[in-house]
């Protein structure tokens, strides 16, 4: 694994053409993101040129475009409201700080190999996680939709404010904002190819209330300071630190599961793999420097990634591209969007949010299980109003709980225990032979598939129910996996036959099953010479001990597979 992302230039003129295209793109994005969190426009600009340029470098997915996405704005923007509510002074640079810690985590995630672990989580979490995410972020956008400022208190504080806010509203910015959602909503497809909606609609709206409403007290973006960001060093505060802590865990965790799903996006596009652990170093490292520089956090951006390709981009030369073009925006063209209004950039951030729900899930999913239902809207519910990372644990718990009682319920139909021929049962001609002889005095305890904890209870359940009988069989050369709990369920079984001086054999028994049975001490139940490395041999050598035992006559020939028995 090299240490910087795959980049050449035997596609230039395609990797420039997707680093122009996505960088426009990304200019309204990033100005509307970084006023909607209260920490100004020019930190969303810092922070799509500085997270897009490192997670292009360092990262893992060669045409991923990186920058602040609708998901990071709603997390950052309630760091800083809560950091800024508890220390006024150093708020906001103690949420900056938070940045920094959060792409650390991602880094750690990175060298841990974390990656493929971070996107196992069933759909309906993830559906009712982002279309969460988008019902906050709309909501969090009413007020400046409607010509007001955001009002505290989160999405609470603002559905409880909306009288007000509605009473209060300005129509000049009402209209903005109205005018940049229908442009966004209508604008035709066949021109998305030539020039994207966004740009469009932050230049008309601007010009828009120039000249309509030159008059009016149109709240602007003001004045961006031009040139390189100063650099903000780390700030904590001592009672504060577990907080921070805890924002910059879930910030962080939030930008992986952005980042690798938009990959995902990119590798299914692209027909290739990406590198997930190497492509959550990339993501922590621009995210560590746009916290020490004041900027926004950001993540794998859908739409940028998307357009990249489709320009032409296929290496990180056109993330690269993408970055510089918005650094000269910084370094020298900054004033020109000071007479942006800010409904206009309100109403770009709605758009955003519409689009973050996902409304091809939420139109499927009551057709499809009624469970997957009510955790998707269960876990968007506890993102509104209680909390993301509360959301995603819920979430995830709960779906595993109910997929590990399916499978219990489907693997525990594989545990039986036999006394004769079973036709469910994968035994060959001789297995039924030597069942046969055996005349019901050899019980067979077959185990079939992966033995996973919620087994343990139906191995105890046909333990109990097993009849008497002289020898035991226990069956386990169709397991690949057996579970702790399973293997020390298994044990009361064998223990009980074993105190009751009954022959315990173990048939099929390999690898990581011998070794657990071995290290859990299940063994010393079991002498060496009744361990067969099969069914078949398990059988012989059980009628062998009948005979030897009481005189029971064994088997006089072999049977062999597809004979048949005599």
């Amino acid at each position: 694994m090299g240490i910087t992302n795959h980049i050449n230039f035997r596609n230039v003129r395609g990797d420039i053409f997707g680093g122009v295209t996505a960088a426009v793109i990304a200019l309204p994005m990033a100005l509307a993101f970084g006023v909607a969190t209260g920490a100004g426009a020019a930190s969303g600009l810092y922070g799509a040129v500085l997270v897009g340029f490192f997670a292009a470098l360092f990262g893992g997915t060669p045409t991923l475009i990186s920058e602040p996405t609708g998901p990071m704005t709603v997390v950052f923007t309630a760091v800083i409201a809560h950091l800024i509510a508890a220390n006024p002074e150093n708020g906001m640079a103690m949420a900056f700080t938070v940045v920094i810690l959060a792409g650390l985590f991602q880094i750690i995630f990175g060298v841990l190999k974390l990656g493929r672990y971070v996107t196992l989580m069933p759909y309906p979490v993830i559906s009712g996680f982002m279309s969460g995410i988008g019902v906050i972020l709309i909501i969090m956008q009413l007020g400046p939709f409607l010509g007001q400022p955001s009002p505290k208190g989160g999405v609470v504080g603002t559905l409880t404010s909306l009288p007000e806010l509605v009473s209060n509203l300005s129509p000049p910015e009402v209209a903005l904002s109205a005018f940049t959602l229908l442009v966004l909503f209508f604008y035709p497809k066949q021109l998305k190819r030539f020039v994207p909606p966004q740009l469009v609609v932050l230049i008309a709206g601007t010009v828009l209330a120039m000249v309509l409403f030159s008059g009016a007290d149109l709240r602007l973006i003001g004045e961006i300071p031009t040139g390189l960001p100063s650099l903000q060093m780390p700030v904590f505060q001592a009672d504060q630190v577990q907080v921070m802590l805890i924002d910059g865990l879930v910030l962080g965790m939030l930008g992986c599961i952005d980042a690798l799903l938009t990959a995902m996006i990119a590798d299914s596009i692209t027909r290739s793999q990406s590198d997930a652990n190497k492509e959550l170093i990339g993501q922590g490292i621009g995210n560590i420097a746009s916290g020490l520089f004041g900027g926004m956090p950001g993540a794998g951006a859908t739409m940028g990634t998307v357009v990249n390709i489709q320009a032409g981009g296929k290496t990180a030369l056109s993330g690269l591209v993408r970055a510089g073009i918005l650094l000269v925006v910084v370094l020298w063209a900054a004033p020109l969007t000071q007479s942006i209004p800010l409904a206009v950039l309100a109403g770009i951030a709605v758009k955003v949010g519409f689009d973050i729900l996902d409304w091809s899930f939420l139109k499927r999913a009551h057709n499809v299980s009624w469970k997957g239902t009510a955790i998707m809207y269960g876990v968007m519910f506890l993102t509104v109003f209680v909390d993301l990372i509360v959301a995603v644990g819920v979430g995830v718990f709960i779906a595993n709980i109910l997929t590990i009682d399916r499978l219990t319920k489907l693997q525990s139909e594989q545990v039986k225990a036999i006394t004769d021929f079973d036709e469910d049962l994968p035994l060959t001609d001789e297995d039924k032979a030597l069942m046969d002889q055996a005349n019901g005095r050899v019980l067979m305890f077959h185990l079939s598939g992966p033995m996973i904890f919620g087994v343990a209870r139906a191995i105890s359940q046909e333990h109990t129910a097993m009849a008497a009988h002289d020898v035991l069989i226990v069956d386990l050369q169709d397991v690949p996996h057996l579970g702790v709990t399973a293997a020390l369920a298994l044990e009361n079984a064998i223990q009980d036959a074993s105190d009751a001086g009954r022959p315990v054999f173990l048939a099929g028994a390999r690898g990581k099953t011998l070794s657990r049975l071995e290290k859990l001490g299940v063994l010393r139940f079991v002498p060496p010479e009744y361990l067969a490395e099969n069914r078949t041999e398990a059988l012989r050598a059980a009628l062998r001990v009948l005979a030897t035992k009481d005189g029971f006559e064994p088997p006089l020939t072999v049977v062999a597979p597809g004979s048949a028995a005599v």
